[in-house]
């Protein structure tokens, strides 16, 4: 690893106000990412706190944000012949990226790869990724103990979460309005959702001494995203993260406790604790990407999958099928097993198009250089 630090760097500590990785003297500890740097030495790391259709906002020190002028793959748009970035693998939030050049004039120079990125399919007929969040430790799905509340939205956040590299976490707000016969509910519901890796906090949302359950996964150098659906506290966890007012907060719908987006863009964060923030707009629609593993999401039931007597057991009329008798005998909700069959269809449909959307690209990519090699030979070399 190079001892060369870039007389340009940041200050190490505001570094890790806003989530970088590294040792004291400010070195990051992904050997790769020193790779990187020591490749483009005139560049200092900053890390996307904002990201618009016009580019995006960076920042590499809390309080510090400007603008960054991006490299023009990143702006190509779909259909351009070559040097083209997809979408899915441009910078979002969460992303560090090196910049060289005054903050009034700054430039990306290369954006380093990634530790860790919840995505979603994005809605379409066409297979498309949408990035969620990028270079996270810790992903806080939140649920109101009111009408929010839904176990098997919930069971689709875990799938998404599950591979993305980091830390699920269950959080349960609202408990100032739930009763105890409610939150005793809940919690019965989640017990086969919320497994061994996914731990459960119930939480105050406007408590900040409650919120501060929360504080053991937000120290220095740490990254928490908040997902779940509009109306469900996100906004007003931030907001008792902070200590501040920062957030817009909005009434949710008696009729199904549900809220506008008070939260138009994802935004980066850093909070008092030492680490940082990612708030993110509701969603409505979690499609899988096809990169998910079921299995991580519903290992109760792939460990009673393991004891049917057929291997290839789809647990509908097989005899000996361990999964229909744990349901029929009331160990395992049917609505579970119900909604692990429909998310598994999904991921493998998703699977598929995947796995055509990457044979599509590798055969552009043969055409491609075969039509550059004909006009090289043609016209020649340029």
């Amino acid at each position: 690893m190079s001892d060369v630090v870039p007389a340009s760097a940041p200050d190490p500590a505001a570094l890790l106000a806003i989530g970088w990785p590294s040792d004291e003297a400010g070195r990051p500890l992904d050997p790769v990412w020193q790779a990187v740097m020591d490749a483009h030495p005139d560049g200092r790391p900053a890390r996307v706190i904002e990201q618009h259709r016009t580019g995006y906002v960076v920042a590499d020190a809390p309080g510090a944000a400007f603008g960054v002028e991006s490299l023009g793959d990143w702006l190509r748009p779909p259909g351009y012949k070559s040097g083209r970035t997809d979408p899915q693998d441009r910078p979002g939030v969460g992303d560090w990226l090196l910049v060289e050049g005054p903050e009034t004039a700054a430039k990306a120079l290369a954006l380093l790869p990634r530790h860790s990125a919840i995505k979603r399919g994005a809605a379409g007929e066409h297979y498309k990724q949408q990035l969620i969040a990028a270079n996270i430790d810790v992903v806080f799905v939140v649920s109101g103990l009111d009408g929010d509340f839904n176990p098997r939205r919930i069971e689709r956040y875990l799938l998404l979460v599950h591979g993305s590299g980091a830390r699920p976490v269950l959080v349960l707000t609202k408990a100032d309005v739930a009763g105890a016969a409610t939150l005793e509910e809940a919690r019965e519901a989640l017990s086969s959702v919320a497994t061994d890796d996914v731990e459960t906090v119930v939480v105050n949302a406007r408590d900040p001494a409650s919120v501060a359950a929360l504080n053991r996964w937000l120290g220095p150098g740490r990254t928490a995203v908040l997902v779940g659906s509009s109306g469900a506290g996100k906004s007003t966890l931030t907001n008792s993260l902070l200590g501040i007012e920062r957030m817009k907060t909005g009434a949710v719908r008696e009729h199904d406790s549900r809220g506008r987006h008070t939260t138009t863009h994802r935004s980066l964060i850093p909070l008092p604790q030492g680490g940082c923030l990612i708030d993110t707009p509701g969603m409505r629609e979690l499609k899988p990407t096809g990169e998910e593993d079921v299995a991580d999401t519903f290992a109760d039931i792939e460990a009673l999958a393991a004891e049917c007597r057929f291997r290839d057991c789809v647990h509908e009329k097989e005899p000996g099928c361990a999964v229909r008798a744990a349901v029929q005998g009331g160990t395992l909700d049917p609505q579970r097993l119900a909604n692990f069959r429909k998310l598994a269809g999904e991921v493998a449909a998703a699977g598929d198009r995947l796995a055509t959307r990457l044979q599509q690209k590798a055969q552009a990519r043969v055409q491609g250089k075969a039509l550059n090699k004909r006009l090289d030979d043609k016209y020649g070399k340029h």
